[in-house]
């Protein structure tokens, strides 16, 4: 009998060891139903372009240049040189293969679901309420865009590292040393480095010092409550430290993307936070209508609406602290959501978005745990607690599974996910924009135009749609129209090179030379080196027909400077500088000039300019400069 019962008790601890394992097992099944999907996704055309596969540092690969460059520059207005280097890996061993980088977001949130996981049960020892908390985190549409965005990589990466200092932290607070407080610190910026949002991160270790670690109490010392609470302060100044230089780098990082304040004063940003912390917490418990982007209110925001969010924010905190000796989580859960989402809340207004799902990634975590350890108190004294938790458990996963497979679909390309975007908001001009946009590659010019329209529509100040519209315009022939949208977009964005460029170009093609020579010397004064308007503004002063136009000396320093620019690799260039040379009587160069451009057209398969540059030169054995009809006609001046 002695002999059963010792077998019992080790097999009933050996289970108990396992338990963990197969939750962890559990997470990553669960995670790969609801995301494996992403797998056979594309990208889309919202921020995917300039963080992966229109950025040229970013396709080249890895490289320890790379490297070097992430750490000292700026990536679509942000520095985090860990995403930037983690998006040049995925290149590196993917290519442009857009599964591979939707592989990576998967494999990251699934390892931050887990180790979340960990985290609480380390910190509280309840297994299955962390392990409640963590399927949450792992399948709830909210997370959806984070997970499903090859463009948000910064919020996986750096909620795997959110999560490895929470393990660290938990290790250091239960026997203090330098050794261990390092490696809070190194898991600590290693996220800021992945996502700068995470510079309250100390305040949320205070909370967790408060409960469930039971630092702050000084039941362990002979210090007052008070006096504990001040050395727990004190000992996150280093951290508070890397905060406060994330936060700076940031800010500088951050000045092209923030939002007029014309436009959006201090009491409309006020306003729209105090909403959306409730709008995020009702869309915890019910999230439908969800979209890539939602337009801000600005100051439609109806007073009564206000009202309402700021009472229920105003009780909600008071209840916390009215009930924390019995439920201290409520304390530390509220703050935790309140706190997290202060740097994004918008406060200081980034982009033109009133709110987004994947701001709610870590700050949500707070809710969670305040949420199922109090149901769990409530429910404490029913009689089949256990056998009713857990099937409304599964009951709640299984239907926000379903709800984020659902949403998840959405992301499989930019015409789903934007016309989707389309159905569950109103007013949407970035998802009007971005859909034209589909329809612009697709040649589709009339639904192109009328989607681009409706953006600008909606929003005059919105560039991109202006742009867009413009190109739509330009391919329907429309040039008049096209310009019209230039120019609201040169005001809007005064020192845009290209499209300077862009509008001496139609002006060209409007028989409009001067002002088109105009548009390129307004961008020589904002890029000197520009070897675009530089080679364009050689042509027309070497071979335009006008003569008030031509400038024979200028066309040749500007000719030789754009074949300096190009390293010699461009055939038509050579072409503008054997024009310059025929300009000033200086015949034999310019007959050697065209020859060399012969030369490099013909081993580029370029047999056409070839006979062309063999024209140009029987101009030039016979003493004639050559001249550019196209210039008076209205015609494109070559292609530089």
């Amino acid at each position: 009998m002695h002999r059963i019962n010792s077998q019992s008790i080790a097999l009933l601890i050996t289970s108990r060891r396992w338990l963990p394992v197969g939750v962890c097992i559990c997470l990553a099944v669960l995670t790969c139903i609801v995301f494996g999907q992403t797998l056979w996704h594309d990208f889309i055309n919202y921020d995917d372009p300039r963080y992966v596969y229109e950025n040229t540092k970013i396709t080249s690969g890895l490289s320890i240049a790379g490297i070097g460059w992430a750490f000292t520059h700026i990536h679509s207005e942000n520095w985090h040189p860990l995403t930037t280097i983690s998006h040049m890996l995925d290149c590196q061993l993917y290519g442009l293969k857009a599964g591979g980088h939707h592989f990576t977001n998967f494999l990251l949130h699934t390892i931050a679901a887990i180790l979340l996981f960990l985290a609480l049960q380390c910190m509280t020892g309840a297994l299955w309420r962390s392990a409640f908390v963590a399927a949450v985190f792992a399948i709830h549409p909210l997370h959806v865009e984070s997970v499903a965005w090859v463009a948000e990589r910064k919020d996986v990466l750096s909620g795997v590292f959110f999560m490895l200092t929470l393990l660290a932290y938990v290790h250091y607070a239960r026997a203090p040393s330098i050794g261990r407080y390092l490696v809070v610190a190194l898991a600590y910026a290693l996220g800021l480095m992945s996502k700068p949002m995470l510079v309250t991160v100390p305040f949320v270790l205070l909370l967790l010092d408060y409960w469930p670690l039971g630092r702050i109490r000084g039941q362990k010392s002979d210090v007052s409550g008070h006096e504990n609470l001040a050395m727990l302060v004190v000992e996150k100044i280093p951290l508070v430290g890397l905060s406060a230089v994330s936060s700076v780098v940031t800010f500088l990082a951050q000045r092209g993307a923030v939002g007029w304040t014309e436009q959006l004063p201090v009491l409309a940003r006020i306003n729209n936070a105090v909403v959306t912390y409730v709008v995020y917490a009702w869309q915890m418990l019910w999230p439908v209508k969800l979209a890539v982007f939602y337009p801000h209110p600005e100051n439609r925001l109806p007073l009564s609406e206000i009202i309402l969010a700021l009472a229920i924010l105003i009780a909600a905190t008071a209840a916390a602290f009215a009930f924390r000796k019995k439920g201290p989580y409520l304390v530390t859960g509220w703050l935790w959501y309140l706190g997290m989402l202060v740097p994004v809340i918008g406060l200081v207004q980034v982009g033109w978005q009133g709110h987004a799902d994947r701001y709610t990634y870590l700050p949500q975590i707070g809710l969670y745990v305040l949420l199922t350890w109090a149901v769990a108190d409530l429910t404490a004294r029913w009689r089949r607690q256990r056998e009713i938790l857990s099937a409304s458990a599964a009951v709640i996963i299984s239907v926000l599974s379903w709800r984020a497979w659902i949403q998840t679909s959405y992301w499989r390309d930019s015409e789903t996910l934007f016309t989707h975007a389309l159905a569950v908001t109103s007013n949407n001009d970035v998802a009007e924009n971005n859909l034209g946009i589909v329809f612009l590659r697709k040649g589709n010019l009339d639904e192109a135009i009328s989607l681009l329209q409706a953006a600008v529509d909606l929003r005059p100040e919105n560039s991109p749609a202006h742009e867009n519209l413009a190109k739509a315009l330009l391919q329907k022939g429309q040039v008049a129209d096209a310009l019209v949208h230039y120019r609201k977009l040169l005001e809007l964005q005064p020192d845009n090179i290209e499209v300077h460029n862009i509008v001496g170009t139609v002006l060209i093609q409007q028989g409009r030379i001067r002002e088109g020579v105009e548009e390129w010397q307004k961008v020589l004064t904002i890029q000197p080196d520009n070897g675009n308007a530089i080679s364009n503004l050689a042509w027309v002063f070497a071979a335009s027909p006008d003569d008030s136009l031509r400038d024979g000396a200028k066309a040749v320093q500007l000719a030789e400077q754009a074949v300096r620019i190009s390293g010699g690799r461009i055939p038509i260039i050579f072409r503008t500088l054997a024009a310059a040379y025929a300009e000033n009587d200086r015949f034999s160069e310019a007959i050697q000039t065209a020859q060399r451009g012969i030369e490099l057209a013909n081993s580029q398969g370029n047999s056409g300019l070839a006979a062309e540059l063999q024209g140009n030169i029987a101009l030039y054995e016979a003493g004639r400069p050559l001249r550019d009809s196209s210039l008076t006609n209205g015609s494109l001046p070559p292609r530089q």
